[in-house]
């Protein structure tokens, strides 16, 4: 092994020897493979050039890096979490301002749920219960109120919704700009207008349009004011339960619907209430448990 290893060229000349004696050997032509040629040839097969890239590839690399650092950070900026905010009232009303400058106005007994930073396309808010609306204006980024059965979408306008999670329905009035009102698989839609109410049936998956109503009047509750205008007792019980915490039962079909005209402020209790309202309605009342039930007399 020793010597098969001593028998191997050590210098330039002597692989020009061994690489003469090995043209000398073959029946090329004279000159098709001398020493030297041969050499240069061994040395390509020995060292390939190196690669280099065209200009035009240098341009598409560096554009390939500039897209894999942008969505980088864009991906990075969407992965970083933004903390939500819950807001819920008990026997309170209360007002507060969202990080776009949105003003909203919560009803007693409802809760609310918005990012600490509206970082997405869309200004998305969850609601629960009740609340007026009064959204900042922002073209690019659409205002969306996400209820149980239904989505309310904006761009900028005044607007009130009652979706408390045990209602039958979920109804949303327009007072200023325009609102799309929605379903939650998106097969049903109306578009509002001011002075018109969309009322949203969870059972029939069904719309009523309202058209030409007192907008006003449906956020009277917001200064503590509660405002009944001919509405069956029915009615009057529902709001009275998400106003007070309490379920209210009517046990006589004709008492539910029999209707009422009264105005109570927020200084009155639920008990001063139903004492004023059973003068007029001939009813009594009582409490068991965390219910009021109501007969009539």
């Amino acid at each position: 092994m020793k010597d098969d290893m001593n028998q191997f060229p050590k210098s330039d000349n002597e692989v020009n020897e061994l690489l003469n004696k090995l043209v000398s050997s073959t029946h090329s032509p004279q000159g098709s493979f001398t020493a030297d040629k041969s050499f240069n040839i061994l040395q390509k097969k020995l060292h390939p050039a190196k690669y280099r890239l065209r200009p035009y590839q240098y341009i598409s690399a560096a554009a390939a890096i500039i897209l894999i650092l942008g969505f980088s950070w864009m991906f990075y900026y969407n992965a970083q979490s933004v903390s939500i905010k819950t807001i819920s009232t008990l026997a309170e009303i209360k007002k507060i301002k969202l990080p776009d400058g949105t003003q909203v106005i919560l009803d007693r007994y409802s809760s609310i749920q918005f990012p600490e930073e509206f970082k997405k396309k869309i200004r998305d808010v969850k609601l629960s219960g009740e609340a007026y609306f009064e959204v900042t204006k922002n073209p690019a980024k659409p205002f969306i109120v996400e209820t149980q059965s239904v989505n309310i979408r904006v761009l900028g306008t005044h607007f009130n919704v009652e979706a408390y999670k045990d209602d039958p329905s979920v109804t949303t009035t327009l007072l200023e700009g325009s609102v799309a009102v929605s379903n939650k698989k998106q097969n049903s839609r109306l578009i509002l207008k001011p002075n018109e109410t969309a009322i949203y049936n969870k059972l029939s998956a069904t719309f009523t349009h309202l058209k030409k109503v007192d907008a006003e009047k449906d956020i009277v509750w917001s200064q503590g004011i509660l405002l009944f205008n001919s509405v069956p007792m029915q009615e009057i019980a529902l709001t009275l339960s998400h106003k007070f915490n309490v379920k209210i039962e009517i046990d006589n079909a004709s008492l539910r619907n029999h209707k009422f005209t009264a105005r109570f402020d927020n200084q009155e209790n639920l008990y001063e209430i139903l004492d004023l309202l059973k003068s007029t309605g001939n009813f009594s009342y009582q409490k068991v448990d965390n219910k009021i039930k109501i007969q009539l007399k």
